[in-house]
C-alpha cells in the first residue's frame, strides 16, 4: 500500500509539472502583462530560467517588450508632468552654467590703430593761386583710430582667435579678461580669406583656459547658438538664439574671396561682438561671429560665423606665424541657372557652375577653360554665356558654386591635381585635369578667383 501511494504521489507530481509547463508555454503572453509589474524580478529570474531549464524563450521576449513599453510610457508620462515653468528653469539653468564655464575663455579687445588721413582742402583747385593753408602749422599726417572686438583663449601657450578685420594693422591690442586682468597681446598672424587671426598674450598657463571646440560639421537648423562678447562695449554679454541656417557662402569683408559653409543665426550679433565665439548647447565652439546683415548697423535677426572646422584648418598656420595656403583654381563663376540651361539646351536635369572669368596664367587658365563671353537678358536680369561649365570635381557633383568653393577649402591642396568634368560651350563634355596653385594674397595679384 505504501509503495502504491508513493507511485500515486509520484504521478501526481509528473501531472502537476506538465501542467505547468503547458502554462507556461501556452500562457506566457497572457501572464505578461501582469508579470510586468515586477520587470525587473522577472527579467533577472527569466535569466535564470534561460540558464537552468531553456523553457521561457518566448516569455521572455513578450515580457521585454511590455517593459520597454511601459518604460517609454513612464518617461513620456514624466515628461507631461513637467510643468511650464519646470521647462523654463532647466533651460535657464543650462544658460547659466554655459555663460559661467565660457565667460573665463571671452576676452574683450581695445585695438588701437594709425589711420593715414588727408586734409579735405589737400585736393582743393584753388584756380592757381597759392592755397590760404600753406603757412599753417604742420597738421598730423596719421590719426589715431580706436575698434573693440572680442576673441576667446585657443590654448594653454597664450593664443587668442577673433577676426582679422578686427585687430588687422593693429599698433596696439589690449586684451582684458572677465575678472579685469588687462594685458597687451602682440598680433602673430592674419588670414583675411577666412576674416580669422591669431594673437598672442604673455601669461602662464594656470591663468588660461582654453574653451573646448564642436564640430561645424554636424549643425543642423534649429539648434540652440549662444553667442559672448561684447557688443558696442557692453562687455561678456550672452545672446542667444538659434542656428537658422548651415552652408551659406559669404564675402570675406578683409579679402576678394568668399568663405563658405558659413553658419547663419538670429541670436542677436552686434559691432563689437566680432571675434567672439558662437556656442552650442554644450558650451563648444562652433563659428567665430563676424558679419551681420543690417541696414541699420545693428542686429537685425540675421548674423554670420566662420565655422569652426575652418579655423581648426587655418589655425595651426596662423599659430607659427605663417599664412595659410589656399588651393587655388582661378575663376570666378556662378550657379547654372534653369533659364540659362533651356537657352543651353542642356538637359533640365543639369546643375553646375558656370565659369564667368579666368585668371591669367592661373591653373584653370593653362588647363584651357574658357570665360564667359555673351550675355542673355531674361525678364530684365542679365546673364552670362559662353563660359565652360563645371558640373563634378574630383567625382563630386557641382549641384552651385558654393560646391565647388567648398570643396577647394576643404579638400583640396595647392599643387594637387584635380579632375574636373566641363560641359564646353560647343556642347561637348570633357573631364579636365587641373594643378592647382596657391590663393593670390591681394586683389592686385588677381582681378578672379574661385569666388
Amino acid at each position: 500500500m505504501k509503495t502504491y501511494n508513493k507511485w500515486m504521489y509520484a504521478m501526481l507530481g509528473v501531472a502537476v509539472a506538465l501542467m505547468m509547463m503547458v502554462v507556461a508555454f501556452g500562457g506566457g503572453v497572457l501572464l505578461a502583462p501582469r508579470l510586468a509589474a515586477k520587470s525587473s524580478i522577472i527579467l533577472q529570474s527569466t535569466n535564470a530560467l534561460e540558464k537552468g531549464l531553456n523553457l521561457v524563450p518566448a516569455i521572455s521576449q513578450d515580457l521585454q517588450i511590455t517593459t520597454t513599453n511601459q518604460t517609454e510610457t513612464a518617461k513620456k508620462s514624466n515628461l507631461a508632468q513637467l510643468s511650464d515653468g519646470d521647462v523654463v528653469a532647466a533651460y535657464e539653468k543650462s544658460l547659466t552654467e554655459i555663460y559661467k564655464n565660457a565667460l573665463p575663455s571671452v576676452v574683450y579687445l581695445n585695438v588701437t590703430k594709425k589711420v593715414a588721413q588727408k586734409s579735405a582742402m589737400e585736393n582743393f583747385d584753388f584756380n592757381g593761386l597759392p592755397s590760404p593753408f600753406e603757412n599753417l602749422p604742420d597738421k598730423p599726417q596719421e590719426f589715431i583710430n580706436r575698434a573693440q572686438g572680442s576673441g576667446f583663449v585657443w590654448d594653454k601657450e597664450g593664443h587668442i582667435l577673433t577676426n582679422n578685420h578686427v585687430v588687422a594693422d593693429a599698433t596696439e591690442i589690449e586684451v582684458v579678461f572677465a575678472n579685469d586682468k588687462r594685458v597687451a597681446a602682440k598680433l602673430v598672424a592674419t588670414d583675411p580669406d577666412a576674416d580669422l587671426a591669431m594673437i598672442k598674450v604673455d601669461l602662464p598657463a594656470s591663468e588660461l583656459t582654453p574653451l573646448a571646440l564642436g564640430d561645424s560639421d554636424t549643425l543642423e537648423a534649429g539648434q540652440l547658438a549662444i553667442a559672448i562678447g561684447n557688443p558696442f562695449g557692453q562687455d561678456f554679454t550672452m545672446t542667444s538664439g538659434i542656428i537658422s541656417a548651415v552652408g551659406r557662402t559669404i564675402q570675406s569683408g578683409t579679402s576678394q574671396f568668399s568663405i563658405p559653409e558659413v553658419i547663419q543665426t538670429d541670436a542677436p550679433i552686434n559691432p563689437g561682438n566680432s571675434g567672439g565665439p558662437l556656442l552650442n548647447r554644450l558650451g563648444e565652439v562652433i563659428g567665430i561671429n563676424t558679419q551681420i546683415m543690417s541696414q541699420s548697423g545693428a542686429s537685425a535677426g540675421i548674423g554670420f560665423a566662420v565655422p569652426i572646422n575652418i579655423a581648426k584648418q587655418v589655425a595651426p598656420s596662423l599659430m607659427k606665424g605663417q599664412n595659410y595656403d589656399y588651393a587655388w583654381l582661378g575663376i570666378s563663376g556662378t550657379t547654372l541657372n534653369a533659364e540659362v540651361a533651356d537657352f543651353l539646351h542642356l538637359p533640365k536635369e543639369t546643375t553646375g557652375a558656370i565659369v564667368l572669368s579666368v585668371a591669367q596664367d592661373g591653373p584653370a587658365d593653362k588647363a584651357g577653360l574658357q570665360g564667359s563671353d555673351k550675355t542673355l537678358k531674361v525678364n530684365g536680369e542679365e546673364f552670362q554665356l559662353g563660359g565652360d561649365i563645371i558640373t563634378a570635381i574630383n567625382g563630386q557633383p557641382v549641384k552651385e558654386m558654393n560646391d565647388l568653393i567648398t570643396y577647394l577649402v576643404d579638400n583640396a591642396k595647392p599643387q594637387d591635381v584635380v579632375t574636373l568634368d566641363v560641359i564646353h560651350p560647343t556642347g561637348k563634355s570633357e573631364q579636365v585635369k587641373v594643378t592647382l596653385g596657391v590663393r593670390p594674397k591681394s586683389v592686385a595679384e588677381d582681378n578672379s578667383g574661385d569666388k
